[in-house]
Formats: structure tokens, C-alpha cells, sequence
């Protein structure tokens, strides 16, 4: 499959290109909304690959263009660039499964809490922005993304996986597993979503007040 990271270039889009490139056979189009920005991150990918003596092509886009190319478009954007996000590539987006691993938080009093949107996640908020008949899946919402970017780190994470589209889950749950390290589990529906979001806040904190415990994530036994 071809694979773009729309807002690839961050920890999380990073983590994401580096795997699925090192691990998979899937094709990655790292996304920006500097076309530049983005291909200076793809060939800096690249070089840390080779550096490994992993053989991988990663090429960087603007998101559109990215997203046109693609099968699976991960939005690995914050929660307020969501639906700004959505709306810049929507003319691509035939064919194509959006994946969102956003959460809603808030720091108060030095702690992070849950602050989902008025649709009750950030999941349903992108489904709500995506055209009519585009599946939105939500997932990789519980990484450590400094860990996923670390190459040296090895994983044992579940990825829980909601959406209203049996296929497009079994699409993005067959990409999670490609990850060394990672296993996919459907948490259900789009309506689970909060219950899967909220976990992030809850991580955060444990590893803030856990010295051991940094750049946790979830496993299921």
C-alpha cells in the first residue's frame, strides 16, 4: 500500500516513516504543508535508514498531493489542525482511508485531562469533516512518540483500533501489525473512540510521575 503521514514531519510522522520503511513493504509519502519542509524530512529518514543499511524510498509532498497518491492518509496532526487538514486534502481523499490518531488534552495544574470536542472525539470530529463515504478510522492514538521514533528502542504495543468501516479497520490493523513490536486490537465503533482517547492523557501521566515508566504504552495480557 502507499502510506501518507500528512504532518510527517514530527515525532510521530517520523516514528511512522521509520518503521513502516524499515518493517514493511508499504510505500510512505511523508506530508507537510511546506512541500520543502516535508522532502528535507524524507531524505533526512532516509539517511538515518542508511545508516542502518535499511534500503527504503521515502518521498516528501504538501499534503495534497501526498494524500492524492495514497490509500491510507494518516493525519498526524494535532486536534485543532484536524478539520483544517481534512478540508486542504479532501480532493484527494477518493479511495482513500483517513486515519486520525489525535487526542483533545489540556494541562491544568500541571496534569493532563481528557478534553475531547464538542462531537465527543477527535475521531468523530474527522468523520464529521471528511466527505460523505470517505472511512475514517481512528488509531496509534497511545504511542510514546519519541520512543516510536527511536529506532533502537524495541516495542511491545497495542494499537487499538475503532471505526465504523469493518475493511477500512482490517486496513489499518493489517498496518500496525507490520510494525515489529506493534499488535492491533479492534476496540469497536467510532462511539468507543473517547474511551480510547482518553488513555493518552492517562500515559502522560504516569510517565511524568514515573521515572521508570517513560515513554510507556499500552499492552494487553
Amino acid at each position: 500500500m502507499r502510506i501518507a503521514l500528512c504532518g510527517g514531519t514530527g515525532d510521530l510522522g517520523a516514528g511512522l516513516a521509520l518503521r513502516l520503511t524499515r518493517d514493511t513493504d508499504h510505500e510512505v509519502l511523508v506530508g507537510s504543508r511546506d512541500p520543502e519542509k516535508a522532502r528535507e524530512r524524507a531524505t533526512e529518514y532516509e539517511r538515518e535508514l542508511d545508516g542502518r543499511d535499511v534500503e527504503g524510498e521515502i518521498k516528501g509532498f504538501d499534503n495534497a498531493m501526498a494524500t492524492d497518491r495514497a490509500d491510507v492518509a494518516v493525519l498526524c496532526v494535532p486536534a485543532y489542525h484536524l478539520a483544517d487538514t481534512i478540508d486542504a486534502i479532501e480532493d484527494g481523499l477518493d479511495d482513500t482511508i483517513v486515519v486520525t490518531p489525535a487526542v483533545g488534552m489540556r494541562r491544568e495544574d500541571g496534569t493532563m485531562h481528557y478534553n475531547p470536542p464538542s462531537a465527543g472525539s477527535v475521531s468523530a470530529l474527522a468523520a464529521a469533516a471528511a466527505p460523505d463515504g470517505v472511512p475514517v478510522v481512528g488509531a496509534f492514538h497511545n504511542l510514546a512518540a519519541g520512543r516510536l521514533a527511536d529506532l533502537d528502542a524495541s516495542l511491545d504495543w497495542d494499537v487499538l483500533v475503532v471505526g465504523d468501516d469493518t475493511d477500512a479497520k482490517a486496513t489499518v490493523g493489517s498496518l500496525a501489525d507490520g510494525i515489529d513490536g506493534m499488535r492491533a486490537l479492534d476496540a469497536g465503533p467510532l462511539a468507543a473512540a473517547p474511551a480510547v482517547e482518553s488513555l493518552t492523557p492517562l500515559l502522560i501521566n504516569v510517565a511524568a510521575n514515573n521515572d521508570a515508566l517513560a515513554d510507556l504504552g499500552v499492552s494487553f495480557h
